[in-house]
């Protein structure tokens, strides 16, 4: 069965999503492999992640994106406890 135009658009997002996540985590082992800690590479990148979003999408759509954010942490999606099945 061939997939339909829906989910091809699903499978590049989470291709892109994937390659964007393996630039980050290079960046992040460059960071502390160069001395840089962990707490201060991660507000970098969310410092700059957040300009770039409000940028993109204004002040409203980057707090929609926190907001969204916010309950898929409470959700615990992103707890390296997490398992996915």
């Amino acid at each position: 069965m061939k997939p339909n135009a829906n989910e091809i658009d699903d499978m590049i997002v989470r291709e892109k999503m994937q390659v964007a996540l393996e630039y980050q985590n290079e960046a992040w082992a460059d960071g502390v492999a160069d001395g840089i800690e962990p707490e201060i590479i991660a507000d970098a990148a969310l410092a700059l992640a957040m300009r770039e979003t409000v940028r993109m999408i204004g002040e409203e759509g980057a707090e929609a994106m926190l907001e969204s954010l916010r309950e898929r942490m409470l959700a615990g999606e992103f707890s390296p406890e997490r398992i996915l099945q």
